[in-house]
């Protein structure tokens, strides 16, 4: 076998890195990454600079990773910021780092990816070796650490019997119970939480908004641009910079992967004034970008929260995962739901002391969701 680092996805043909990565997640597709590239996004520049791992049978490519070479932390969302502190505050440098994640997507799925023709044990052997190149990698770089986030918990739990310190999070995500429609899930709620509700989407229809779910296919150019013109007015007002990715990068999206995405539009008097990104896979729903241009009392949530539950009622979809953070989702119907990273650190005194947080970390995440669990809307039985 041969174990090949590439510094673009580009040096991997399309075909074979979607038939080992899968075309299902959308955010591991040739097809997305490529966009992170061309667009800026994911470059040395940028703070991004693609590695990805590719390992190889003869010609044929049998498993990937993907992986990035990181000179900060932003844009990940499982955050270290502390821990490259401590590195910084003892004369140590804590990037370059290497990451395995999907940039600027606190999304659940898979990392490593294997050919089909391989079997479990295969899997879980050669997902050791892949870990076992990237630390004796990191090493021959300089890099700190190596970081894998947000994989499942199968994948995760491998990698902590393999020695990477586990680290458990906690997002908050939607479950369909096969609802027939969205009053089917309503139904499920106390009295009060539900007339609540209610009330907030009557809020929205009483400003004259009206909203329509755009399939990808669906979307033009100029929703597109004002699509993105929303997306910058936004990461404006909330951290002073325009946002990590460009006009170019979602236009491209919707001509090469629009089956991947569906858009909620909001007009006022047949004019765009807001839009709520979504990605989807054959059994999620993945809530990603929100813009608007004037502010309109409870529009956020409607747009980006119960229009993708009516959706994923509507197309048969298991979860809708409307990103991280936000305690606010829990009284709309959002379910505390544990995220799964692994970390390795080169210095053994960081490591274990890392550990030791993790350690400790952990009952406070635990109890947590234990709490935030207890304030879901729904009837008690």
């Amino acid at each position: 076998m041969d174990f090949k680092f590439v510094t673009s996805v580009t040096d991997v043909d399309a075909n074979d890195w979607n038939r080992v990565a899968g075309s299902d997640y959308p955010f591991l597709r040739h097809e997305f990454l490529h966009a992170l590239e061309s667009s800026g996004a994911t470059t040395a520049e940028s703070g991004w600079q693609p590695f990805h791992l590719t390992v190889y049978q003869g010609d044929q490519l049998i498993a990937l990773l993907p992986l990035f070479v990181k000179g900060h932390s932003y844009g990940e969302y499982v955050f270290d910021w502390a821990w490259a502190d401590a590195y910084h505050r003892n004369g140590l440098h804590y990037y370059p780092k290497l990451l395995s994640a999907i940039p600027f997507t606190p999304a659940t799925g898979p990392r490593f990816c294997f050919a089909s023709h391989l079997d479990e044990q295969q899997q879980q052997t050669l997902m050791t070796q892949m870990a076992e190149v990237i630390t004796d990698q990191a090493a021959k770089i300089g890099a700190s650490s190596w970081h894998c986030l947000f994989s499942d918990i199968k994948v995760a739990s491998h990698l902590e019997q393999s020695g990477f310190a586990l680290r458990q999070g906690c997002q908050f995500h939607w479950y369909n119970q096969d609802f027939k429609d969205f009053d089917d899930f309503l139904a499920t709620f106390a009295s009060r939480k539900r007339k609540n509700l209610k009330k907030e989407r009557q809020k929205v229809e009483s400003q004259n908004v009206t909203l329509i779910r755009c399939e990808g296919r669906d979307i033009t150019e100029a929703q597109w641009r004002k699509f993105y013109e929303f997306y910058r007015l936004t990461y404006l007002k909330r951290s002073g910079h325009d946002g990590y990715l460009t006009g170019d990068f979602f236009q491209t999206l919707g001509r090469t992967m629009p089956e991947n995405l569906m858009m909620v539009q909001a007009y006022t008097n047949d004019k765009l004034v807001a839009a709520a990104l979504c990605f989807k896979s054959s059994t999620h729903l993945f809530g990603r970008y929100w813009g608007c241009r004037d502010e309109y009392d409870s529009l956020h949530f409607e747009a980006c929260y119960y229009q993708g539950i009516e959706y994923a009622i509507e197309q048969g979809i298991q979860c809708f995962d409307p990103g991280a953070q936000g305690e606010h989702k829990i009284q709309r119907g959002f379910t505390p739901t544990a995220t799964w990273s692994n970390h390795w650190l080169a210095d053994s005194r960081f490591d274990e002391a890392i550990r030791d947080f993790l350690r400790r970390e952990k009952p406070g995440i635990e109890q947590y969701m234990a709490e935030t669990t207890e304030m879901l809307p729904f009837k008690q039985e």
